[in-house]
């Protein structure tokens, strides 16, 4: 052989030794058909794995399958076509895993292993952390769809959490969620920090992030710390939940100790690449040990269903095991053949812009809390209907603007009785709620088609959990809702009226008779006086006409004597002196009888008058009110009081046609029934009727405004108890008439069924004890408020006002005498003058000797001498002798 033989031998030997020891290994990866990322990957991670482990031992070829889910039975066909050409390992990267596959390997002695491609890590802490605070329901918010259906495949299978998915969160989204009822209890977003600050905005603007502890945010890569509202260029105003990957899962997937993670890491395509260079290894590691790593080619009959015995397999788990057994990059769980990175997530809280670490989280321990931290469960959230209602929701006003105050939401702010109660439940029973107001403030009503509107239709339809309002207790209403015992406060129908306006008056005295009257009274006077001076100038039996049976000064009536006998006649002195005629006495007896009965009308009327003054109202009870037709009266448009009247309108229509047709049916027993004699009334017809004529209000502030505007207490409004009695505790002007009639009890409702039923009901029964609702009560209808009215009750006294101008009348008459005296006096100094003097001498000699003749005639008669007079002008009067005569003590002529 020459040498240039030789020397070509070993060269082609050389060259043919590496391709002659390496032993050929076929991998075969089935993926997701949305999964194309992972063939981009193999272009890179083959060529270095098996540059890093293939130690020139093993060479490596891969083969793929795409899966279609939609259509299993030709992706099938592919594996099996993949499977016939030689398989030494199966790397299983679909979601879920293919166990068809799985069976399909074992029976076929090939290797199988599956691979983590999804975000299962962030979804399996998401439900650990939701089932350690009970939660029932969540909402899901993923950044695309492939995530979302990742998800769906572990959840679907692994938890019982209610779930409600979303791959596009827009504006429209927000609006289905707002309405969607029940409404999720807690949200999770899981998406990457980039796009995490658009998902979260929409949801802030939404008005969706009001509440604590609901919203958990999972960023997917390990840029969290660039997300506004950590790095403090945004506020939030409740505490909400990050969760990432730690960073040392980050360096572990770069197989550095310590490191900076990237902002491009992505943990898929690290951990894929690491994976495949793990199988690689082991491969070649089987290789070196003397186990064979060729490929198998396999069949997809069932000719053979059992598993056939496979050494390279058991080796290669056993290898397997004892390589991760101290490995901190991979983890394997043997149950699902399934090697995955070994994740660690962090919970942190984020609370007014400050980051307080909570948890850690790993497949294995799952959740372990922060030493000093505790998960707690978040606040319960109810949707509570109730409908404005004084004083049970009142608007909350404000003093300087008196338009109602929003709060930082920008809704509408309320207060009362209800929201005080609802307040104080959700204390009790730790809940946040929102007040849900019917869209018309309705109470709610039975249509037509059996549906129901209002509060009760809201409640029936699931819009809302609980209904705390004004909302009686009725039999028709516990068809579709639950009414929670006991109740919390009883009410019924009240009558409201204004009291009557006492129009102020100084001369209140003088209308309690007509003009027509007082007239008559003063023609009467006038009359009376014409008529004494008449009788008493013609009488010939009248003093002035019969000087000899009337020797002595007698009263003189004259025109302006007779005028002033007839007015001091009406006052309890008497008019003095009567005439001495015995026509002028009988005219005098006439009239005397005359003012007799006028002073008494006069009186009684007066007081009569001044007792109706004080009298709150002229009717008492429904009854009365039924009864009359003075005052009119009417009741709010569709409201339980209304429909109260209607139905017992009906009733008593119901017991007429009854009573009609027992009356009228010959062939009844008329003695057993007596029908007849039955009193079948139409009083709550007449009441509806009336209602009707005047025309229900709208509202109860038009039905209060009527009444208040009725000043003489014309005008009646019937309503429900409470309402009444919390405006009369506000109004003076307003009385209560008569007893609260109907009454019925205000109770919660909830949906049938509602497990919130007994709970509710414990919680007011602890109410009760504390005398909660009585301290509410009082708040409310606060009777002390009454104390500042103007007393004006039964007992109290005739007032100034009404009595004023008698007091008036005398100051006038006090005036009228000081004026009269003046003139009196003028009239007597210009009479003063010489020739008046003399007159006024000759007028008193007259009268002097008229008055001397008279006294003769007198002592002629009784025989008595006239005392002299002369003498005693022309003498000076001697003091007169008096003796005194002792009349007490007397001494007594003896004793005993």
């Amino acid at each position: 052989m020459s040498l240039t033989t030789v020397v070509s031998t070993v060269l082609l030997s050389l060259l043919l030794q590496p391709s002659l020891c390496q032993t050929p290994m076929n991998m075969l990866i089935v993926f997701g058909e949305r999964d194309t990322s992972i063939l981009s990957l193999l272009n890179e991670a083959v060529p270095q794995a098996e540059k890093s482990f293939g130690e020139d031992i093993i060479t490596v070829h891969i083969s793929t399958v795409s899966v279609d889910r939609t259509d299993v039975v030709a992706s099938f066909q592919k594996v099996c076509a993949a499977l016939y050409k030689g398989v030494s390992i199966i790397l299983d990267m679909t979601w879920t895993g293919w166990e068809r596959l799985q069976i399909l390997a074992d029976e076929n002695g090939i290797i199988y292993k599956r691979g983590d491609c999804s975000i299962n890590a962030y979804v399996q802490a998401i439900d650990d952390l939701l089932m350690l605070k009970n939660a029932t329901d969540v909402g899901l918010i993923f950044e695309d769809e492939r995530e979302l259906n990742q998800s769906l495949y572990y959840l679907i299978g692994n938890s019982i959490i209610r779930l409600v998915v979303i791959d596009e969160f827009t504006e429209k989204t927000v609006s289905r969620i707002r309405s969607m009822r029940p409404s999720p209890s807690y949200y999770a977003i899981y998406a990457t920090a980039n796009k995490m600050e658009d998902l979260f905005r929409t949801a802030v603007q939404g008005g969706l992030v009001r509440r604590d502890g609901i919203w958990n945010l999972v960023f997917t890569d390990n840029n969290y710390k660039d997300f506004k509202y950590v790095n403090g260029e945004m506020q939030l105003n409740v505490s909400i939940t990050i969760l990432s990957m730690k960073l040392n899962v980050c360096c572990r997937l770069l197989n550095e100790p310590s490191c900076s993670c990237p902002p491009d890491f992505q943990i898929f395509s690290h951990y894929f690449k690491r994976l495949i260079g793990l199988l690689v290894n082991m491969m070649s590691d089987l290789q070196k040990s003397g186990i064979s790593v060729e490929p198998k080619s396999g069949k997809c009959s069932a000719e053979n269903q059992t598993q056939a015995s496979n050494v390279t397999s058991e080796a290669f788990n056993k290898n397997l095991l004892a390589k991760l057994g101290g490995n901190d990059t991979f983890e394997y769980w043997s149950d699902k053949a399934m090697i995955t990175y070994k994740a660690e997530i962090e919970f942190e809280t984020l609370e007014n812009g400050m980051l307080e670490p909570l948890a850690t989280w790993t497949r294995q321990t799952k959740i372990k809390e922060v030493e000093g931290k505790k998960i707690v469960s978040a606040r319960r959230f109810f949707r509570i209907g109730t409908t404005p209602s004084i004083p049970w929701m009142m608007p909350m006003m404000d003093p300087k603007t008196n338009k109602q105050m929003r709060n930082e939401h920008g809704r509408e702010m309320w207060e009362g009785y209800c929201i005080d109660f609802i307040k104080k439940l959700s204390e009790e029973m730790q809940f946040d709620y929102d007040l849900v107001i019917p869209q018309d403030r309705q109470f709610g009503k039975k249509l037509p088609n059996g549906q129901w509107d209002g509060l009760i239709g809201d409640l029936a339809k699931g819009e809302t959990d609980i209904v705390i309002a004004a909302l009686t207790m009725t039999s028709e209403r516990e068809e579709v809702i639950d009414f929670v015992a006991p109740y919390f406060e009883q009410s019924g129908i009240l009558i409201v009226m204004r009291k009557p306006v006492r129009k102020p008056s100084l001369f209140k005295f003088m209308t309690v008779l007509k003009v027509e009257v007082w007239l008559s009274i003063v023609g009467a006077l006038t009359l009376t006086g014409i008529m004494i001076w008449i009788l008493d100038k013609y009488s010939p039996y009248s003093a002035r006409n019969n000087k000899q049976l009337y020797p002595y000064p007698c009263r003189e009536f004259t025109l302006k004597e007779s005028f002033w006998f007839a007015l001091t006649s009406f006052t309890p002195q008497g008019g003095g002196e009567a005439p001495k005629a015995l026509s002028s006495r009988t005219l005098v007896a006439a009239y005397w009888l005359f003012v007799v009965l006028m002073l008494a009308t006069f009186t009684a009327n007066l007081a009569a008058f001044l007792t109706v003054e004080r009298m709150q109202s002229p009717v008492q009870s429904l009854e009365q009110l039924a009864r009359q037709s003075r005052i009119n009266y009417t009741v709010q448009a569709n409201y339980t009081v209304h429909q109260y009247f209607m139905n017992m309108k009906n009733a008593e229509d119901k017991l007429y046609t009854v009573w009609k047709e027992i009356t009228l049916n010959s062939t009844s027993d008329q003695v057993e029934y007596r029908v007849w004699d039955y009193p079948i009334k139409e009083q709550y017809g007449h009441i509806l009727q009336a209602i009707t004529q005047v025309g229900p209000v709208k509202t109860d502030e038009e039905g209060f405004r009527k009444v208040i505007e009725s000043e003489n207490a014309e005008f009646a409004f019937i309503h429900d108890s409470s309402v009444i009695k919390y405006e009369v505790t506000r109004n003076c002007n307003l009385t209560e008439v008569g007893e609260v009639f109907a009454e019925q009890p205000y109770a919660i409702a909830v949906q049938q069924g509602s497990h919130l039923q007994e709970e509710i009901s414990r919680r007011i029964l602890d109410l009760q004890k504390d005398r909660y609702f009585e301290t509410l009560a009082a708040k409310y209808w606060n009777q002390t408020l009454r104390a500042q009215c103007v007393n004006s009750d039964d007992n109290e006294g005739i007032t100034l006002e009404s009595l004023g101008g008698v007091f008036i009348a005398t100051l006038f008459g006090l005036a009228l005498a000081m004026v009269t005296l003046a003139g009196e006096v003028i009239y007597y100094r210009k009479r003063k003058d010489p020739q008046k003097e003399k007159r006024k001498d000759k007028k008193k000699s007259k009268v002097t000797d008229k008055e001397k003749m008279m006294i003769q005639k007198m002592a002629s008669k009784l025989q008595i001498k006239p005392a002299p007079t002369n003498p005693f002008l022309e003498k000076s009067m001697n003091p007169p002798r008096i003796s005194h005569i002792s009349v007490y003590p007397r001494n007594f002529p003896f004793k005993e």
